[in-house]
């Protein structure tokens, strides 16, 4: 009894000594709860047939009827098609971007050149999408955009990139690309900072160069960084942005571009098929949790750090 007591005047002392690094975390936990979990509640709209005016608990329940019209409509493996390639490609081509310039920049011994290096790869990051968009529009488009006038005045031809069905998927991940790699390097570039300095001086002593030195200390040193970014990743696996591809969006490629997330703002607030709209979010929720609760799995079936 007496240790219990002794245990909990010792929980308690630990409370009061760090009570302001707890009041620190109010406005992270608010965040959460008011934005993430109280959303939520509005998932049973998926199972009513939602009318705003009966509100959550006047509207007649419909079961997974909602599901079944989204899974036997054609356009679901279109959706779906587009939804994944641009996923993918983001996953392949985006997420090992932050990591390659991460060491990159670790390599360079200049401190000064170093960071303000790192302050032009930033600043793309504070950019809207409607800047990014229209950037783009200035450098790609047919009538005098930039580089289709060099590519013209090289081949003697213009390339419709906005247009074009088959440039969509490339220009989006390279908008990507540009946009937030550079904000993505910060966490790799902090767990660089861990790396013991001594194990690059027995290797030099070795004879190793600079690639075995990344590829045998560097990358080994921040791999559970990069596995936990990637468990984390996948859970937004299926979120390509809307506000870019509805940007993006042409008649022309519409085909390619249309996407769950445009999908959902068409049904949802143009058509006002409220719960048909929380149905298609609710199918993309549940492919998340079931590819992050993989991930995990397999990162701790191979001996690694899961996220939990």
């Amino acid at each position: 009894m007496m240790r219990m007591r002794k245990e909990g005047s010792l929980s308690i002392a630990g409370l009061l000594r760090d009570k302001w690094l707890y009041v620190m975390l109010i406005p992270g936990i608010l965040y959460f709860l008011i934005f993430k979990y109280v959303p939520m509640y509005g998932l049973i709209m998926a199972f009513q047939d939602f009318k705003p005016h009966l509100g959550f608990f006047g509207s007649p329940w419909v079961g997974v009827k909602h599901f079944e019209r989204l899974f036997s409509d054609p356009q679901f493996l279109i959706l779906f098609r587009n939804t994944f390639l641009l996923a993918f490609y983001n996953l392949v081509f985006f997420f090992p971007a932050p990591i390659i310039l991460a060491l990159m920049l670790n390599e360079i011994r200049r401190e000064g050149f170093k960071r303000f290096i790192q302050t032009l790869i930033y600043i793309p990051h504070f950019v809207s999408w409607v800047v990014v968009v229209g950037i783009c529009y200035i450098l790609l488009t047919t009538e005098n955009g930039i580089l289709n006038e060099l590519i013209y005045q090289l081949t003697g031809q213009k390339i419709a990139f906005l247009l074009d069905a088959e440039w969509f998927r490339t220009v989006i991940v390279s908008q990507q690309i540009w946009k937030e790699v550079g904000w993505g390097t910060i966490i790799f570039l902090a767990a660089l900072t861990g790396v013991d300095m001594q194990l690059y001086e027995a290797a030099r002593m070795d004879g190793a160069g600079r690639w075995r030195q990344i590829w045998h200390i560097t990358l080994p040193a921040i791999r559970s960084t990069i596995l936990i970014l990637l468990i984390l990743r996948l859970g937004s696996f299926l979120d390509t942005g809307f506000e870019q591809i509805f940007l993006m969006l042409a008649p022309t490629n519409r085909d390619v571009g249309e996407v769950f997330d445009t999908f959902v703002y068409t049904k949802g607030l143009l058509q006002g098929q409220y719960s048909y709209s929380a149905a298609v979010g609710m199918f993309k929720s549940v492919v998340a949790l079931v590819l992050v609760v993989s991930a995990n799995w397999l990162a701790k079936r191979f001996g690694e750090e899961g996220v939990y």
